[in-house]
């Protein structure tokens, strides 16, 4: 928790006060049983009804002042609690932002989602109940402790003894317990993790009737989980039955040493030992607290040693220290005429070793106005190609430059926003389309809006929709196909009008026709950009100005279609999987490539 110190201090003047309070609780709880002592010995054994009449009320009056001042200190608690939680999970969610996709792969999302609810909620609570049990507890053990010795040294001596031999017992439950929360936490993770990816794939888990195989998988990790947090539950519950066995012994031990030789003898009253009772119910009391106590800052430590990992973790992607000064200025677009990869090897480990590598010693080079084509099979690297330019991976050697600048010594803010970004995945959040739309440049007019959509072909649909571009979208766009997602995506991508484009695989739900009408719509404002296409489909990049085939991560052939056709037997073995061996000479004549120029 020491670490989490910083996030305390706005709120000093609540975690202040809320002991202060704590205080006069436990010293109007602490009079209690001298009173029940004065009424008992001055009052019910000399039949003094005044003097039980008045100390009856002063007891109710320091009850009253008790429960003011223990509201006061719950009421302070909650707040510095409350909005230390607060912050804490907002700083989290911030440096998780400032992630690469390195340190989300590396940290998982179900753990990530994990320490921003579950271990926040842990740290949150145990800052609450210290605020309240970290004060009372102990000032009531001690002040229990000392008003029992002051009242007699022998009974006090048995007290103590106890005291001794019930924290031995704590610190051997509190030992062993902290492993265990630690385990906690991390099969909490894998559950979370799990039940994240299902309810992702569901649709892919109900197509292939897998929900039997999911099930199981899930009962698997939850029954981790279910088991660790058992054993961890069994060392809590030891916790209650162990110091109330130990108090009740020690209160035993004081009622026969107590009853029989001191008060029989006359050293002691009977309204002292009540009130030295009560004093050792007091300790009784105030050792569950502490215990439990300890359990919690034993279990929120672990919570908080996670929290502080997150917020400990530096990004793998930073902005170079020469470009912090133009970081604040890099709110504009990069005027790019020219992106150029030299050399580029890029492993997802960041190991140089041929056998990790995905690429290997790519080269290429594109201006404005190209459209570059990607193709190749299925795990050649075309995405992890694409990905490297707006530095959602660093590359593992060489260089990527535009207009002969390493893009790692430009501010990402303005590298980022100088691209515009068509992934795979179709991901859409949840809001209205125009919201969707308008993601990278909140600040577009409705036309504007309209207008990247008619370009990406989204319009005519839109339009048909009972509340149009006001329409809400479910979680990822559930509510729409996925041709109409990938039109939507399309559209949030031209709307900032980058000088770099990216489609990875963008078109793939759409039918040929509309793909012909996208690509016609893209002519013009692809005549400023510089224009990175990946597709699966011969007929979505003939017409590029160059055709880049990756194989096994690296570069197999680069030219025009026809040039392609002619020499590159990799690009010749895809042009015959999508047509046929017989159907070459036919499509060549019919078909006739979408053209970029």
């Amino acid at each position: 928790m020491w670490e989490l110190r910083a996030y305390i201090k706005p709120y000093w003047k609540f975690v202040l006060l809320g002991p202060l309070f704590m205080l006069g609780e436990v010293f109007f709880d602490l009079l209690q049983p001298r009173l029940a002592a004065h009424i008992v010995n001055f009052g019910v054994v000399e039949r003094d009804f005044s003097v039980i009449e008045k100390t009856g009320i002063l007891m109710a009056v320091v009850a009253l002042l008790s429960l003011i001042t223990g509201v006061g200190c719950n009421l302070f608690a909650s707040r510095a609690s409350q909005n230390f939680g607060a912050d804490i999970r907002e700083a989290l969610f911030k440096k998780v932002q400032t992630f690469s996709f390195d340190n989300v792969d590396q940290l998982k999302s179900g753990s990530l989602i994990t320490r921003m609810t579950s271990d926040v909620v842990q740290v949150q609570n145990l800052l609450q109940i210290a605020l309240q049990g970290l004060v009372r507890a102990p000032s009531l053990l001690i002040g229990s402790v000392v008003m029992a010795l002051l009242m007699n040294m022998r009974l006090g001596l048995i007290l103590l003894g106890t005291l001794v031999a019930l924290s031995l017992v704590l610190v051997v439950l509190i030992r062993f317990s902290s492993k265990l929360f630690a385990a906690v936490q991390t099969r909490l993770d894998a559950v979370n993790t799990r039940i994240q990816e299902n309810v992702a794939g569901i649709r892919v888990i109900k197509a292939f009737v897998r929900s039997g195989y999911e099930t199981k998988r899930f009962e698997a990790v939850n029954r981790d989980y279910t088991d660790i947090s058992i054993q961890a539950a069994r060392f809590i519950a030891l916790n209650a039955p162990i110091v109330t066995f130990i108090m009740n012994g020690c209160l035993v031990a004081i009622l026969l040493y107590g009853g029989q030789d001191l008060v029989t003898q006359g050293s002691v009253q009977v309204g002292e030992l009540v009130a030295f009772i009560n004093y050792v119910i007091q300790v009784l009391s105030s050792l569950l607290m502490v215990s439990g106590l300890l359990m919690n800052v034993s279990q929120a430590n672990v919570s908080a040693k996670r929290i502080h990992e997150v917020l400990e973790t530096k990004s793998k992607i930073e902005d170079a220290p020469s470009s912090k000064v133009e970081h604040e200025k890099a709110t504009a677009m990069l005027p790019v005429q020219q992106v150029k990869l030299s050399g580029v090897a890029f492993s997802y480990n960041g190991s140089a070793a041929a056998g990790d590598l995905v690429l290997q010693d790519i080269n290429l080079e594109a201006r404005r106005g190209e459209t570059i084509a990607i193709i190749g099979a299925t795990g050649s690297g075309k995405s992890s190609l694409v990905q490297l330019i707006p530095r959602l991976y660093d590359v593992t050697s060489g260089s990527i430059q535009i207009d002969g600048r390493d893009i790692r010594d430009l501010p990402l803010t303005k590298l980022r926003r100088s691209i515009g970004m068509m992934l795979q995945e179709s991901f859409l959040f949840t809001g209205t389309i125009g919201d969707n739309i308008a993601f990278g440049k909140p600040d577009a007019s409705q036309a504007d809006i309209e207008a990247a959509a008619r370009i990406a072909q989204a319009h005519d649909f839109i339009e048909k929709l009972p509340d149009g571009y006001e329409t809400q979208l479910g979680q990822k766009g559930v509510n729409i196909s996925g041709g109409q997602k990938q039109r939507l995506s399309i559209a949030r991508a031209l709307l900032i009008k980058p000088p770099i484009l990216i489609m990875d695989d963008s078109a793939s739900a759409l039918d040929l026709g509309t793909e012909r009408k996208l690509r016609e719509a893209l002519t013009a404002i692809m005549k400023d950009t510089v224009t990175f296409i990946i597709a699966q489909r011969i007929t979505s990049v003939a017409g590029a100005h160059r055709i880049v085939v990756l194989d096994a991560g690296r570069i197999a052939g680069s030219g025009t279609h026809e040039e392609l056709l002619a020499a590159c037997e990799v690009y010749q073995d895809i042009y015959r999987s999508q047509f046929g061996k017989e159907e070459v000479m036919a499509h060549a004549q019919k078909q006739q490539p979408i053209s970029f120029s």
